[in-house]
């Protein structure tokens, strides 16, 4: 008995259930298959012994959990459908003209049936379209840059094949010789150069990556020139940001550099009474190159100008200060008086080699000065200061002459 009523419940389940969800039947349905079920069971029931009675409520959670499957089994068909509605929506509006995009994903479809009115379903369209427009731009103009860059390799390649000859790399293996020689030379007889690295901490990691930059483009600037310098990087961490980012550019050749590089102090290598410190903030102005000093340069862009850090490291080490002569030699316009790493690395080259202030300070950026300085500055201030004594009792003058001609018109009037 209990075996055919467990047969009657699936058939009633996975029959009657479905047939009634899809043709709307489900309440009046239950109440139906109640009745038929029960009035089964009380027929059998009849002819059942007295100890045996029905379980009415395990009845109504078996029929109540059908219910529950088969509301799940019809919403998803209804979702779907309003999907597919929405879809057929949209390639109407696009053959009609409007500004529909041409790939939907499930979640703007869902995004576009929420909308609460005409208006903003084509408002969101309009964003979908223009959002993929962009899209298609982008991947435009990144397709048209590779061609146009593999056209340009494609043409450098082609130019530079017969331009390949073995004299020429013989010529260049032989000038890297030449520069290593100079180099290894300058390392035992040459005048050394101290790079400060003690700036690390007041620099972010971007300022820190334009310093080694400059670092790297003065040594290879340093390794070329004719009577190079002995570079000395002094206060270096092997552990430190400058580190890392040397090991970026230079990789496997950071160790056969002909430099040196040291934890220690300047102080600690040089004698005090030879060193000098190199900053833009220094009340002494560097008149000549002198041979015998040890010039010292801050390792350090700083992109917001702080004034007096590297001019403070110098007189806490109690060292002798100089700045370069800018004003003297040149008619500045605008700017700090800050140089980059390589910038003072092609000025100290050409100083050492030539000793013409003049042509070293052409390193200089143009966009800082209006031209070179033809007469000494004590003459230019003095001719500046008689332009403007002669401007402004021009003035005076004027405005008195202004001040009796309105006078004389008021006496009249009364």
């Amino acid at each position: 008995m209990q075996s055919a009523n467990m047969l009657l419940k699936k058939l009633v389940r996975y029959s009657v259930f479905p047939f009634a969800a899809q043709h709307g039947m489900k309440q009046d349905l239950f109440s139906l298959s109640r009745t038929l079920i029960l009035s089964h069971c009380l027929k059998e029931g009849s002819s059942r012994s007295p100890s045996e009675k029905l379980d009415l409520d395990a009845w109504k959670e078996v029929m109540k959990s059908g219910l529950q499957e088969v509301s799940a089994t019809a919403s998803e068909p209804k979702e779907t459908s309003a999907l597919a509605a929405a879809r057929e929506i949209l390639e109407m509006w696009r053959l009609a003209g409007r500004l529909v995009p041409e790939n939907v994903t499930e979640e703007q479809l869902k995004t576009f049936i929420e909308c609460p009115s005409k208006s903003a379903k084509k408002k969101f369209l309009k964003f979908l379209y223009l959002k993929e427009l962009h899209k298609k731009s982008e991947k435009r103009k990144t397709e048209e840059r590779r061609e146009r860059r593999l056209e340009m390799q494609e043409s450098t390649s082609k130019t530079e094949e017969p331009k390949r000859n073995p004299f020429l790399c013989l010529w260049t293996s032989s000038m890297d010789k030449i520069y290593n020689w100079r180099v290894a030379q300058s390392m035992i007889f040459g005048q050394p150069l101290v790079f400060d690295m003690s700036y690390e901490k007041d620099m972010s990691d971007r300022e820190v990556a334009n310093t080694v930059r400059q670092l790297v483009l003065s040594e290879s600037c340093n390794r070329r020139s004719v009577d190079p310098f002995h570079i000395h990087f002094c206060n270096f961490k092997d552990d430190s940001l400058y580190h890392k980012e040397f090991i970026k550019h230079y990789r496997e050749a950071w160790g056969k550099l002909l430099i040196t590089v040291t934890d220690q102090c300047y102080t600690d290598i040089f004698p005090k009474n030879k060193l000098v410190y190199l900053t833009a903030d220094s009340p002494k102005v560097m008149k000549t190159f002198d041979h015998d000093k040890i010039y010292i340069v801050g390792s350090m862009v700083d992109k917001s100008i702080k004034t007096g850090v590297s001019l403070a490291q110098a007189k806490r080490l109690g060292l002798e200060t100089a700045a370069l002569p800018l004003e003297k030699y040149l008619l500045w316009s605008r700017g700090a008086k800050n140089l980059t790493l390589d910038q003072m690395m092609h000025i100290l080259l050409t100083l050492k080699d030539t000793g013409d202030w003049k042509k070293a300070l052409e390193f200089v950026p143009k966009r800082k000065y209006t031209g070179f300085v033809n007469k000494p500055v004590h003459e230019l201030k003095t001719a500046l200061n008689l332009i403007n004594a002669l401007k402004l009792r021009k003035r005076q003058g004027e405005l008195r002459k202004q001040f009796a001609k309105n006078y004389s018109k008021k006496l009249t009037q009364k």
